[in-house]
């Protein structure tokens, strides 16, 4: 990629359209966070358990660069879209449940 092209992942989000949901930017950020989290650590999970089908006990290097379906599993997750931008996705797409604590209120 040359130092002009930017790159076509990147999106321009609306300031007032991620703030609107709870009237101040920054809870919206907040949110958009833990739920990015979530999900980050679910397609983790998932990663992990599709490899760990093919951990072996034996440590032969040709299994280990020969073992196409494991890479294009990687390649899989790697192209999928970043944990952060499905999150705001959803939270703009109002598929994101959330609830503001009341200031004063106990949580126990």
């Amino acid at each position: 990629m040359s130092k002009n092209q930017t790159n076509p992942s990147i999106i321009t989000r609306d300031v007032d359209k991620i703030a609107e949901k709870t009237g101040n930017v920054y809870e919206s950020i907040s949110i958009i966070s833990q739920r990015a989290r979530q999900i980050s650590s679910k397609m983790k999970e998932e990663l992990s358990n599709k490899l760990s089908e093919f951990a072996s006990t034996v440590d032969n290097l040709e299994e280990i660069f020969e073992n196409r379906e494991q890479i294009e599993i990687s390649k899989y997750y790697e192209r999928l879209p970043k944990p952060v931008s499905i999150a705001i996705d959803e939270f703009i797409a109002d598929k994101v449940d959330f609830r503001v604590r009341e200031e004063g209120s106990d949580s126990k």
